[in-house]
């Protein structure tokens, strides 16, 4: 008995008690994996930050179901990519139980190499005879080697395992772990979450075997097509509602890194009855700098998380909501790169690239426009050695505004719309493992766009630097700013300052690799705003006096966005 036999044996109609039991037990399966990855990972990028994801696949590689948070880039497809590639190499036959694969491979991911997908099959029934599915994790692996942001290539970026068992047949194969651990400058914290990840897997597969025995595998098998299904109709019947036409948008990110040549991000959203069309034929090239993803990782992930949040925000992601959704996108483009293509920040352009779909997609549907958000991960890194010679690396990064729209003001300070629900890692932490001291953590006055209802706040962190290191950072859309919608105003970027003890002018700065810090230099972070929706003179005064009040405007910019006077 197969898994095609039970489920062609599954009834057309299914008891939608059951159905809705078998719904939300595989999303509670997936949050208390999360939960339990939080618990127990080494690294603070993935217990605070929480820099991973995790899904179910069916099994034939389709998304079945995620957790309520985690990165959504990776969940989009990342997990249901890794395992079809996985397929591809071994097939069925030669996936049993007990084996975990892992998969980082640009060719497959098209992604950056930290970000690595392990999964287990699913083998349900009194002797496992039925392939149900795989359980799948994404995790962001600490450090990987490699030369990354400075890489010309992939190859420079660090280790690539392409469909690799970690595991056999319940067996950990030494010699694949001994690659890993003897490919990273930080083994301690990185075999503790690959400890994690594993975990996660495992019980994720014995919690998903479990759910379908207790219904048996035909009725687990009709309630998951049928969940498919209904994901499906709902995600048509909200297209029907919308105009047909084709809209368009466009926007620039500042540059690749490499050079100071501004990447244009031009994007057509097509409505035509119950199907969406994405073109992203209007991309730039891919680039020499390393912003550059691979068709799944960057063009269909981008796509399918600007389409959850415009026609499915409130449903659980599934493969089912995405069928509707159709992709135009030529090879070779930033989003669609050579699998040789550098792509250490592959996913600095994925801010700018969801915003500007919704922007396109506003243009029908005026109640959907929203000013835009500050869109970039404002990536502040700090690396180098302690006195005793032994290695840090920390990355700290910025939650910023988001656009207002014709309901009300901007939220934030928020993660970018490619974040889902990362959070920041406590400041006591950060100071305990860099060499930092936070003088001051703030809300960044005046930076959201001005309008009938304002954009999200950015704000403004203060590092004293304690010892001698190297400083990355990763800004973009400062010379583009969030826009405003229906007469709003842009809001404020983002942008890096260097004050050095040694004196001098102060620095400011976008992107920097590798630029040098001392003990007693001060850098100062400040995060964009979001956008403002509609004419700011249409402000309520209660509101403006609110702002004021709460210290978020000054009294200028009350005055001189909003002719508030005492």
């Amino acid at each position: 008995m197969d898994a095609a036999s039970d489920k062609s044996s599954a009834q057309s109609t299914i008891d939608p008690i059951t159905l809705e039991v078998i719904r939300h037990g595989l999303i509670s399966i997936t949050d208390q994996i999360d939960a339990n990855i939080t618990r127990t990972a080494f690294s603070p990028y993935i217990y605070e930050y929480k820099d991973f994801a995790v899904g179910i696949v069916t099994p034939d590689g389709h998304l079945m179901a995620q957790c309520k948070g985690g990165m959504p880039p990776f969940v989009a497809d990342s997990v249901g990519t890794a395992v079809r590639d996985g397929l591809k190499v071994y097939g069925r036959e030669r996936l049993h139980y007990g084996d975990v694969v892992v998969c980082n491979h640009a060719a497959v991911q098209g992604q950056h190499l930290n970000n690595t997908v392990m999964y287990t099959p699913i083998y349900a029934g009194p002797d496992r005879e039925a392939l149900i599915g795989f359980f799948a994790i994404n995790v962001h692996w600490i450090d990987v080697a490699g030369a990354a942001p400075k890489s010309a290539d992939i190859f420079d970026e660090g280790l690539q395992l392409r469909s690799i068992k970690l595991w056999s047949k319940g067996e950990p194969i030494e010699e694949v772990y001994r690659i890993i651990e003897n490919n990273t400058r930080f083994p301690v914290d990185l075999l503790g979450d690959i400890e994690s990840q594993l975990a996660g897997c495992l019980l994720g597969r014995d919690q998903t075997a479990a759910l379908a025995e207790r219904y048996g595998i035909p009725t687990f098998f009709s309630a998951v097509e049928t969940i498919l299904d209904q994901g499906e109709a709902a995600a048509r019947a909200r297209i029907r509602a919308l105009p047909d036409g084709t809209y368009e948008a466009e926007t620039f990110l500042d540059n690749d890194g490499d050079n100071d040549t501004p990447i244009p991000i031009r994007v057509k959203v097509v409505i035509a009855g119950d199907e969406l069309t994405v073109d992203y034929t209007g991309l730039a090239p891919q680039q020499k700098g390393c912003v550059n993803s691979g068709y799944y990782g960057g063009g269909v992930t981008t796509a399918r998380v600007a389409f959850k949040y415009l026609i499915m925000p409130n449903e659980p992601a599934n493969e089912g909501i995405f069928r509707p959704l159709k992709l135009v996108l030529p090879e070779g483009t930033i989003l669609s790169a050579d699998p040789s293509a550098p792509m250490g920040n592959y996913s600095m352009p994925f801010p700018s690239v969801i915003d500007v779909v919704i922007r396109a997609l506003g243009k029908a549907v005026p109640e959907l426009a929203t000013g835009g958000h500050f869109a970039t991960h404002s990536g502040f890194r700090l690396h180098g050695r302690w006195p005793d010679g032994t290695p840090f690396n920390g990355h700290d990064s910025g939650h910023g505004g988001w656009g207002a729209s014709a309901r009300g003001d901007g939220a934030g300070p928020f993660r970018t719309m490619a974040h889902g629900d990362t959070r920041l890692i406590p400041l006591e932490l950060q100071e305990s493992i860099l060499p930092i001291r936070i003088h001051e953590f703030t809300l960044r006055q005046d930076s959201a766009g001005a309008g009938r209802y304002r954009g999200g706040l950015g704000f403004r962190k203060v590092y004293d630097i304690t010892a001698d290191c190297l400083l990355q950072t990763n800004l973009d859309r400062t010379k583009h700013a969030p826009w405003g919608a229906a007469g709003g105003k842009d809001a404020l970027p983002g942008r890096v300052t260097v004050f050095h003890k040694a004196g001098g002018d102060p620095v400011i700065m976008c992107k920097a690799k590798g630029y040098r810090l001392a003990a007693g230099d001060r850098v100062v972070l400040e995060t964009g705003g979001g956008g403002g929706y509609g004419p700011p003179r249409e402000r309520a005064r209660t509101a403006v006096t609110r702002d004021l009040a709460r210290g978020y405007i000054s009294r200028e910019a009350a005055a001189r966005d909003y002719g508030f006077k005492d």
